[in-house]
């Protein structure tokens, strides 16, 4: 991170005769989300799907000053999109230099500071804290303690000669140390009953309590927390008066479109080989058809890093295939699609009563997906010559040792093979692999119409009459 302008005011005098005065971090975060709204900028860089339903509840949420908690299933993006509540601080925000706690140069909170600012003065130091080192992210444990959030007595200020009772002796926990930022607490139904009654006086007193002794600090933070749904409403692990200081609870969602769906994969996956359209489409179906099945568990949810688990795993059999027999470069064909239900089966939750068919399912519902892409990418386009090539006699052999090259040569010339790979988004010029692909992905849409056979025998795949 980049240390803070030099032109910055560097001393308390020299802060308030620049005009800067204390401002809550929720009139911080509203002024800056009215700006950016009014501009025309987008406050929620990378967040994709949310932009029609979740994005506006959050922000008439901010806009009114609330706390909120995020409900929703695993991999929904509720933790990305609570990180995105950086961008709404102020850039650069003063501090007291030196200070244990963040707090205004103008408005200290502490005892101790308190005290500083009355012997300095105009001198008292300033520091410059970034707007990134302001958000702070809490995964609540059962073996969460009141001290890690709230704070505790430090032995070692007890030991050099501070009395019990001297404010001075606190060790400060996790929410005070935010001061003036915000705090995410992910998966709030795991923190124990006792640990949600400390937050109590935080979210509404904005004070704290530690050992039997009220220090009073006008605290200024955002809480924001996530949970899934059923701990939050059903299981009764929040206390009633928690869920009460929450002022706006927000409901996230799986994508609700295809295009949403890539646009997470794409953004999200690290491919180490090209991946293209048609079969980022047939993962987003597929894990569309995952949340639709019965036979997995919906309850648990099939995360979109499943998704994006799912087009790793595709890019790497591609890389693989491309240093075993020299194609460059290394493009995924829809033979590789093969390696995911078996890598990824363990990240879902099946019903009971389907042990030992889960790789069954998931091949069913993959090669579905890949139907449903065959048939929007190839609507219109008769594909019965490429079906009597192979009736006769054209067998067309692919697998993880065979290039693209090898997958076209055993086709003669046919006009069709264009269109194929034009509906594909790729061009006659483009790389072997490239247009192998789409080939492929038409000789499986035959093969699911039952037009052409397939047989498989581990290594490599020959489609036939």
């Amino acid at each position: 991170m980049n240390s803070a302008p030099a032109h910055l005011p560097r001393t308390a005098g020299e802060l308030r005769a620049a005009g800067y005065t204390p401002r809550g971090v929720k009139t911080e975060i509203h002024d800056n989300l009215l700006t950016a709204l009014r501009s025309g900028k987008d406050p929620w860089p990378g967040i994709v799907g949310f932009g029609r339903t979740v994005l506006p509840q959050l922000e008439r949420a901010l806009l009114a000053g609330h706390d909120v908690v995020l409900l929703g299933e695993r991999g929904q993006g509720k933790t990305r999109l609570l990180r995105t509540l950086a961008g709404l601080l102020d850039e650069w925000t003063p501090v007291i230099e030196g200070a244990e706690l963040p707090e205004h140069p103008l408005d200290p909170i502490t005892p101790a500071s308190r005290r500083r600012a009355a012997e300095l003065g105009d001198e008292l130091p300033v520091a410059w804290l970034h707007r990134t080192e302001r958000y702070t992210e809490k995964l609540a444990t059962p073996d969460t303690s009141v001290g890690d959030l709230i704070g505790d007595v430090d032995p070692v200020k007890v030991a050099e000669g501070r009395s019990l009772g001297d404010p001075e002796t606190i060790h400060f926990g996790l929410v005070p140390r935010a001061h003036r930022g915000v705090v995410a607490i992910n998966e709030l139904p795991d923190l124990a009953e006792r640990i949600q009654v400390a937050l109590l006086n935080v979210m509404e007193e904005r004070d704290i309590q530690v050992r039997g002794y009220t220090l009073r600090l006008p605290l200024d933070v955002l809480v924001v927390a996530t949970a899934n749904p059923e701990d939050y409403t059903n299981r009764g692990r929040i206390i009633t008066p928690l869920k009460d200081r929450f002022g706006a609870e927000i409901r996230t969602h799986y994508p609700l479109e295809l295009s949403a769906e890539v646009g997470v994969v794409r953004q999200e996956a690290q491919l180490v080989a090209e991946v293209g359209d048609p079969l980022l489409e047939v993962l987003a179906r597929f894990v569309r058809n995952l949340r639709e099945s019965s036979v997995i568990d919906q309850r648990s949810g099939v995360s979109a890093r499943f998704a994006v688990a799912a087009a790793e795993t595709v890019a790497a059999a591609a890389l693989r295939r491309s240093a075993l027999t020299g194609e460059e470069p290394a493009v995924a064909r829809p033979v590789d699609l093969e390696a995911v239900p078996a890598v990824l089966r363990g990240k879902l939750e099946f019903e009971p009563g389907e042990e030992g068919r889960e790789t069954e399912h998931l091949v069913h519902l993959l090669r579905r997906a890949v139907a449903e892409t065959a048939r929007e990418r190839f609507a219109g386009l008769d594909l019965r010559p490429l079906a009597d090539v192979i009736a006769d006699g054209h067998l067309v052999a692919t697998g993880d040792r065979v290039p693209g090259a090898d997958v076209l040569a055993a086709l003669p010339e046919l006009p069709l093979l264009h269109e194929v790979a034009h509906r594909a988004g790729v061009s006659a010029d483009d790389s072997p692999g490239r247009i192998a692909a789409a080939v492929e992905l038409a000789l499986e849409s035959l093969y699911l119409a039952r037009r052409v056979a397939k047989d498989e025998d581990g290594s490599s795949t020959v489609y036939g009459p």
